[in-house]
């Protein structure tokens, strides 16, 4: 068994994946279809062309475009019970999914108790159908107004499979003024897992520090900038969620063989690995695995302790963590006994 095949047979728990930015090029072509809505390519291979990152701008055009095809609650069941095979398929037992409501409401005009709905069919549909479990991050888009935020917190903290508050989007349109936000959050018993560190430097994943104490980070990977920040996030046990391939693609890391990943392990920074939006940056939480353990010799023991990372790292219950340690480690001593008797 070759190291890259290992990587995708292995059990593993992924914590930072876009569910709008998961969609495959295939389910969109269904939508575009059943929908009426024209999009630049009407052929699968046009489509696959199209979803190839080339900017900023660029992924924010496919990303709208791609959210303007989901008109129904009945869209966002099929993309959830999708996603959730795909997720069965690669061996992920338990995802964490950023889900932008507002934008779906903005572009859809679905309501979010509709949306709610939907979702939770597919969560129950991956749950009892396939034995994979997911759990729902609802963002904050950096640049909205304050109030617009706070309507999300609501519906965050009072919404059954929400298991975080979120805040995504440009780095640069703020992280501060969400300050309430994450206060109504923390008074509600709801964890807040902002971006930070993706394509700005370590101010911004400071700036996040100061209005609260995240449960994790998504990226995170400039505080390598800092080594002081480097050493809190170390001691204050902060998980990062890394996303090597989408951190080159936008250009917070300029090559994968640049990438800050055995630098901040090596720091004692708890990290694990993730797919944020594969289909446009071209990948998969298995290439992910794959990619890095050959860029970075990584051993079969280190990727055990990256999936560790998010196993420990993921909002569940007592119960299911110790279903997921117990299902790792079984699946690493399994593929391990094979690997020893090829």
């Amino acid at each position: 068994m070759t190291l890259t095949e290992f990587c995708y047979a292995m059990p593993k728990v992924e914590l930072h994946v876009h569910f709008e930015g998961s969609i495959r090029p295939e389910t969109v072509l269904k939508l575009a279809e059943r929908n009426g809505v024209a999009l630049p390519a009407d052929t699968l291979e046009g489509l696959k062309d199209w979803y190839q990152f080339t900017d900023f701008p660029h992924f924010v055009q496919v990303y709208v475009a791609v959210t303007k095809c989901i008109k129904t609650a009945d869209d966002l069941e099929m993309i959830m019970r999708e996603f959730l095979e795909g997720q069965k398929a690669q061996n992920v037992l338990h995802s964490e999914v950023t889900y932008t409501a507002s934008t779906i409401e903005t572009f859809c005009g679905i309501p979010w108790p509709e949306q709610h709905a939907a979702l939770l069919r597919g969560m129950e549909y991956g749950k009892m159908e396939l034995g994979v479990t997911c759990g729902l991050i609802l963002d904050i888009v950096r640049g909205h107004p304050l109030e617009r935020a706070m309507q999300v917190t609501e519906w965050a903290t009072t919404s059954e499979g929400v298991v975080a508050l979120g805040l995504a989007g440009e780095e640069i349109k703020g992280t501060l003024e969400y300050a309430p936000c994450v206060a109504l959050a923390y008074e509600r018993n709801l964890p807040w897992i902002p971006h930070a560190g993706e394509t700005t430097g370590p101010q911004t994943i400071r700036d996040c520090l100061a209005i609260g104490n995240p449960t994790r980070i998504g990226h995170g990977v400039r505080a390598i900038e800092d080594l002081t920040l480097v050493a809190e996030l170390r001691d204050r046990g902060i998980l990062l969620e890394v996303s090597p391939s989408s951190n080159v693609a936008v250009g917070g890391v300029s090559t994968l063989a640049d990438h800050p990943l055995p630098r901040l392990m090596d720091e004692g920074v708890m990290v694990c690995l993730n797919s944020d939006d594969p289909p446009m940056f071209s990948t998969s939480i298995n290439e992910e695995y794959a990619r890095c353990a050959e860029a970075f010799d990584l051993n079969e023991d280190i990727l055990y302790t990256l999936v560790m990372n998010a196993v420990n790292g993921a909002l569940v219950s007592d119960e299911r963590r110790a279903e997921l340690r117990l299902a790792v480690r079984e699946g690493f001593a399994e593929l391990q006994e094979e690997a020893e008797e090829a």
